[in-house]
């Protein structure tokens, strides 16, 4: 049964990766800007409206290991493989200038800076050297750009567009996500919270 406190506004904070030793303990991929802030703002819900309390959260290689009050033993651990952890964006701090939840860009319409629509963002990276938006034209492979000011000089949440300076994202010479590159992607440490186009979250 759902809560009737689920998110009606909802942003993805993590998800499940499988259990974590034998008393009940999940792995979690964080999205939050401080990895141990996945039960900071309240509880979590998934995606039919259950309720998940986080008792305690840490850190352990690239993942949370997280221990969750409904959840008590390995076996209910295991049945949360995959699940996806959500807030209320009304719980959520207020963005500053230049700061985007993921969830925001993914969607966006990609143009460059005289018009030309180039794709839609369908995924938010964070390998290690700072923010990366991955775009998919209509056609072809992705491409992947830095998230940056200089790059990204325009966001519009409300007309859902996003503006692309070409020279400065390097389109000439833009990784392709080639098939089979998705997997390695789902390893990558990436922070939800707030991204910035300061070349930092």
């Amino acid at each position: 049964m759902s809560d009737p406190k689920a998110p009606t506004d909802p942003v993805l904070l993590g998800i499940v990766g499988g259990a974590h030793g034998i008393r009940g303990e999940v792995r979690v991929k964080s999205f939050t800007q401080d990895p141990e802030d996945l039960g900071a703002y309240g509880p979590l819900f998934d995606a039919q409206g259950r309720r998940y309390t986080v008792r305690s959260a840490r850190v352990q290689k690239n993942v949370v290991v997280a221990r969750i009050a409904e959840v008590t033993d390995r076996n209910a651990a295991e049945r949360l493989n995959g699940t996806e952890l959500f807030v209320d964006r009304s719980v959520l701090p207020t963005e500053g200038e230049d700061e985007f939840y993921q969830s925001d860009l993914v969607g966006l319409v990609a143009r460059l800076t005289d018009g030309t629509v180039i794709g839609e963002v369908v995924a938010f990276h964070d390998f290690g050297a700072g923010d990366i938006l991955e775009i998919a034209p209509e056609n072809g492979t992705s491409v992947m750009i830095p998230f940056t000011e200089v790059a990204v000089p325009e966001v519009d949440l409300d007309l859902g567009f996003l503006l692309v300076e070409p020279v400065a994202a390097g389109l000439s010479g833009a990784v392709e996500v080639r098939e089979g590159d998705e997997d390695d992607d789902a390893d990558e440490s990436e922070s939800e919270g707030e991204a910035s186009r300061d070349g930092g979250a």
